[in-house]
């Protein structure tokens, strides 16, 4: 690492496009298309048998659910673009800005949430588990790159033994 820390490698930089994004791609897609198939099928008849409390708050979770996924799948389909070289990272920043990973939690007390269907609480948990991932993710690759001030006549050991010279009061 040089004197100024330029030289760090950003481990982040290099998950999004390794073989552990590629397998949070395919789960995080692999999620849309279950909780698809579902909310189409066993959960559109479940639903329909739920008691009053419970059918209203499964319409507006399963609202939820859905914006949580397709936010999710527009992040990965960015950062696949980008892994790609398909969009540059300036691009996949402006577009990025649209892409909301936080905000979608669940009230797990609220009246009727026991009374939803497992399958579909399921969902729920395993959606917010990978939305939590994908932010963790996008925040390391994202956030702005922050160099550690050193003075310029100073290596960072030298400053380290300065400060315990100065707390021990060996100079």
């Amino acid at each position: 690492m040089s004197e100024l820390g330029l030289n760090t490698i950003s481990f982040a930089g290099h998950a999004a496009s390794s073989a552990q994004f590629r397998m949070l791609y395919s789960e995080g897609m692999a999620l849309v298309e279950e909780t698809a198939a579902y909310l189409d099928g066993q959960g559109r008849a479940a639903s329909k048998v739920l008691p009053r409390m419970a059918s209203v708050l499964y319409a507006a979770e399963s609202m939820r659910l859905t914006t949580r996924l397709m936010q999710m799948a527009s992040w990965l389909l960015l950062q696949r673009a980008v892994n790609n070289g398909e969009m540059s990272r300036d691009q996949v920043l402006a577009e990025k800005n649209k892409v909301r990973l936080d905000g979608f939690n669940v009230d797990r007390n609220a009246p009727g949430w026991n009374d939803l269907p497992e399958a579909f609480r399921d969902l729920v948990e395993r959606s917010l588990r990978l939305q939590n991932r994908v932010a963790l993710l996008d925040r390391e690759i994202y956030r702005p790159t922050e160099a550690p001030i050193v003075p310029d006549n100073q290596n960072s050991v030298k400053a380290q033994l300065s400060l315990l010279q100065t707390a021990f009061g060996n100079t």
